[in-house]
């Protein structure tokens, strides 16, 4: 008998490089951090980055991004490591995704394109389902022509149009009454969740905000006792989880949200501004930084602007800074890991970082460092408000 045929039926890793461009005024740090986030979200979405690409520019080609040279080199790199995808750090138009795909004859992402697929395979319940794919049809919509691209289109006039053209205006109909459909359906769980919000309403409500993967969920599993999925991974949470947490005899509703990031797409942000209802109406702002990242400040930056955007600038808010066993001082040498400095816990509470973000915390959700002065902030915070809501209140504090 003959050998039996195996086969490998692991799911073959997609190979990606990444195209950014370098604008006047952009330091080298930024664009690596830039592209740097950009392969942690390949790395999330299931991919393996190859390597990447950058070019000095002005302003971005309008027809294919960056310049005719550079997109010859990557061609030639793709054609020659077969690879399976671009993906390009900023939101192609509809005529420059068109341009690029011709041109390198492989798949195409933009940023936008990528956390769009990472939402879509991260929403569990319907209205994160319902927000990604209105977020995807939304992008979707002004792309069409470039799905009928097989379908060869016949030039001149009255009685000569292609059938693609036919298509793609049916398509283009069926995708704006879809758009219509779950827009609907969003205002009805909106309308469900705002009921829900209000029987709840005489507690005081804390929610935690962030950039993503900071560690704000696995906070929220360790104030609240309650098993909330987190793994080093972008958009872990996706979901808004709230749940009733006391600490002494105080309740309070604690809830997790979805991390915010950089040139997040804005007609997902639009989508998920439902989601982020419970920071709106929060009456407490735990704001987690990675204090081990080095951009975190950039990070600080990118929350504050996402608040203000939501209108939530202004709310009572404890600064987290997070990670803390992991945080390595700039100054500190970059070979022997050995050598390197790390700061105490008094080191922190003395240093810029404390006197700049009062109220500011440090701690290391993972190793428990310093947990019960956390909680201690957070009560206090949480008492104040309730007796300047409820002067009345028998609760014993």
């Amino acid at each position: 008998m003959g050998k039996a045929k195996t086969y490998d039926t692991a799911l073959k890793q997609e190979r990606a490089v990444l195209v950014g461009v370098i604008r006047p005024g952009e330091k080298p740090e930024e664009t690596k951090e830039y592209l740097d986030e950009l392969a942690f979200l390949v790395d999330t979405a299931g991919g393996v980055v190859e390597t990447s690409f950058t070019q000095k520019m002005l302003r971005p080609e309008r027809s294919t991004f960056v310049g005719t040279g550079k997109l010859e080199e990557i061609r030639a790199y793709v054609k020659s490591e077969e690879i399976d995808m671009v993906v390009f750090d900023d939101e192609l138009s509809p005529s420059q995704l068109r341009n690029i795909e011709k041109e390198l004859e492989v798949k195409i992402l933009d940023r936008s394109n990528l956390i769009l697929d990472i939402f879509a395979g991260r929403a569990q319940t319907a209205q994160a389902k319902t927000q990604v794919e209105l977020a995807q049809l939304q992008y979707l919509l002004p792309r069409l022509t470039r799905l009928w691209t097989h379908l060869e289109r016949q030039k001149g006039g009255i009685g000569m149009r292609g059938p693609g053209e036919t298509q793609i205006e049916s398509d283009r109909r069926m995708i704006l009454e879809k758009i219509s459909l779950l827009k609907g359906r969003l205002k009805l769980i909106d309308k469900q969740n705002e009921t829900q919000r209000k029987n709840r309403v005489q507690l005081i409500r804390v929610a935690l905000v962030g950039y993503t993967n900071v560690g704000k969920s696995t906070i929220m599993n360790m104030v609240s006792k309650s098993e909330v999925f987190a793994e080093n991974k972008l958009f872990a949470t996706l979901d808004t989880t709230v749940r009733k947490v006391v600490i002494d005899n105080l309740p309070f509703l604690l809830s997790d949200t979805v991390g915010f990031i950089r040139k997040l797409p804005h007609h997902l942000v639009e989508c998920f501004k439902s989601t982020l209802d419970e920071v709106r109406e929060a009456d407490v702002l735990i704001h987690v930084v990675d204090v081990s990242h080095p951009n975190f400040e950039d990070q600080i930056n990118v929350v504050n602007e996402t608040l203000k955007e939501l209108g939530a600038r202004d709310k009572a808010t404890i600064m987290v800074f997070n990670k803390i066993d992991a945080y390595v001082s700039p100054e500190a040498p970059e070979s022997h890991e050995e050598e390197k400095v790390t700061l105490t816990l008094e080191d922190f509470k003395r240093s810029w970082m404390a006197q700049n973000n009062a109220p500011a915390i440090f701690i290391s959700a993972l190793h428990k460092e310093n947990l019960d002065e956390f909680k201690q902030m957070l009560y206090d915070q949480i008492v104040a408000l309730h007796t300047e809501r409820y002067p009345f209140d028998k609760l014993l504090y």
